[in-house]
Order: C-alpha cells, then structure tokens, then sequence
C-alpha cells in the first residue's frame, strides 16, 4: 500500500523534471549575447507595430503601437497599443515589461514603435531598463500631423536628449524618417490619421 502512495508522487516529480529539461528558461536566454538587429528585421518589426495601431484603433484608440523585442530579435515578447493621453503605447509595454522581466534582459531587449516615444514615454523606457529603441516616424512629424490637438498635445523634444540626460547609453535606431513621405497621409486631426500601408512601401 506505501508503494501505491509513492509510485504517483514520483510520476509527478519525473514530469515536472521533464518540463523544465526541454523548457528554456527566461535566466538560460538571458546569458545569451544579443544580436544586431537587422534592417529587414526592424521593418518586419514595424510593420508589427503598425498591426497593433491599426486593432486598437478600430476600437477607438489613438493610433500609436508598440512591440517588444526579444534579445534574439525576433521572437515578439509583449505588444501594446495606445490607451489615453497619459497611458501611452510605449509607457504601458515598458511599465508591464519592467514587472514581467528582470532588468538585466530588458536591457538586451528592443521597443520597435511606430512613432518617436515623447518625453514621457522616454523617461519609461529608461527605466525599464529597455536597452534598445526602434521608431518609425519623429516626434516632429506627428507634430506636423496634430497641430495644436488638445488631445494630443505634442511636443518638441527629441527622445535622445531625454536618454542623453540619463546615467546610462540606449541604443537607438531612427533610420526610417526617409520613409514618413511614403508611409505617413497628413490628415488635420489625429482622429483621422490613417497609418500608411502596413510599412509595405518600406524596402530593405
């Protein structure tokens, strides 16, 4: 009867040591040395972001969109979408990313947003520990494209100069302004900005 009692406890033991033999784990990838993101790779990534904006605002949200980046640089960890004037696309995914993940691998990470993060998203990504930025289209061009919105109050102030007023280096990567003709239609107001065609017309 005592083996009867053991004989399940053990079966349960052996699974739970099989799962996390064939599992990685988040430590094990957090060794491993990041890549560079590839050209290719962070069009893909923008598109991806583009898809978010696109879903949250069908349902009503302002059009920004964001994905987090695995340190492989493809694999999509979190993606987020614009909630409300305060609760920024990049914001939230860095305030999520920071409680999910340890600072360590966020550092090895990437944000890949649509548009240049604003101040305020800047200062979360900092401190998140996110150690990488991906943006299509600058702050100034969605200034162009709100004007003097109220509810979207742009601002001019680059992101690298909040990160450049900071104690550590993130890396960014902007090469994508050569595109806003292409990929941006200027509307006068927010609410009727359309996001440009998935980032098709962006070639590698």
């Amino acid at each position: 009867m005592q083996n009867n009692v053991r004989r399940p406890r053990r079966a349960w033991s052996l699974l739970v040591a099989l799962c996390f033999s064939i599992t990685p784990s988040l430590a094990d990838s957090a060794t491993t040395e990041p890549t560079t993101m590839t050209h290719e790779q962070m069009i893909s990534h923008l598109r991806e972001a583009n898809y978010v904006v696109k879903e949250w605002k069908s349902f009503g949200h302002h059009p920004f969109g964001a994905v987090l980046v695995a340190p492989d640089n493809q694999r999509v960890l979190m993606t987020q979408g614009n909630i409300s004037v305060v609760r920024h696309a990049e914001t939230e995914l860095s305030r999520r990313a920071a409680e999910t993940y340890p600072a360590d691998y966020l550092a090895k990470c990437t944000l890949v947003t649509t548009f240049e993060p604003c101040v305020l998203c800047a200062g979360n990504i900092y401190f998140a520990n996110i150690g990488k930025v991906v943006y299509g289209a600058t702050e100034e061009t969605l200034k162009e494209l709100t004007g003097t919105s109220k509810v979207n109050p742009t601002m001019h102030l680059p992101c690298k100069q909040v990160f450049a007023a900071g104690q550590k280096s993130i890396q960014l990567n902007a090469k994508f302004a050569i595109y806003e003709p292409r990929v941006l239609k200027k509307r006068p107001s927010l609410d009727a900005y359309v996001p440009g065609r998935d980032w098709q017309s962006c070639k590698a």
